[in-house]
């Protein structure tokens, strides 16, 4: 996956959001203003393109026991946050997937007002 494909399969998603919280590296998204996506710039410049995605806790161990190119999430919760190395082991379907995963946990944790206006 390149840049502009991680962009806009975010930004695809409904009620997606994009900022600059930490600082004018680090891109994150958002829906209903929770954070569901981090990824620094400059390492996909560098060619190292990584992204911390949030994980259900038990899918969280599988995934770094079965994939090389995932790790506890860097400056995350480590218990419900992963570090996907996207250039490492990690398939394009799956990519796609655990960033669907990640979204649909913080999208279910908002109340439902806010899930029925991103909805509508």
């Amino acid at each position: 996956m390149q840049l502009d494909q991680f962009y806009e399969f975010c930004l695809n998603l409904k009620g997606t959001t994009e900022h600059f919280p930490f600082d004018e590296d680090t891109l994150a998204f958002k829906v209903g203003d929770k954070i569901y996506a981090l990824s620094s710039l400059s390492e996909w410049e560098n060619g190292n393109p990584k992204v911390n995605l949030k994980c259900d806790p038990e899918r969280a161990i599988e995934l770094r026991e079965a994939h090389s190119g995932i790790e506890p999430g860097f400056h995350m919760n480590k218990k419900h946050w992963n570090t996907v190395k996207i250039k490492e082991d990690i398939p394009l379907d799956l990519l796609k997937e655990l960033i669907q995963h990640s979204y649909d946990l913080v999208f279910n944790s908002l109340s439902k007002k806010v899930q029925t206006e991103i909805k509508s």
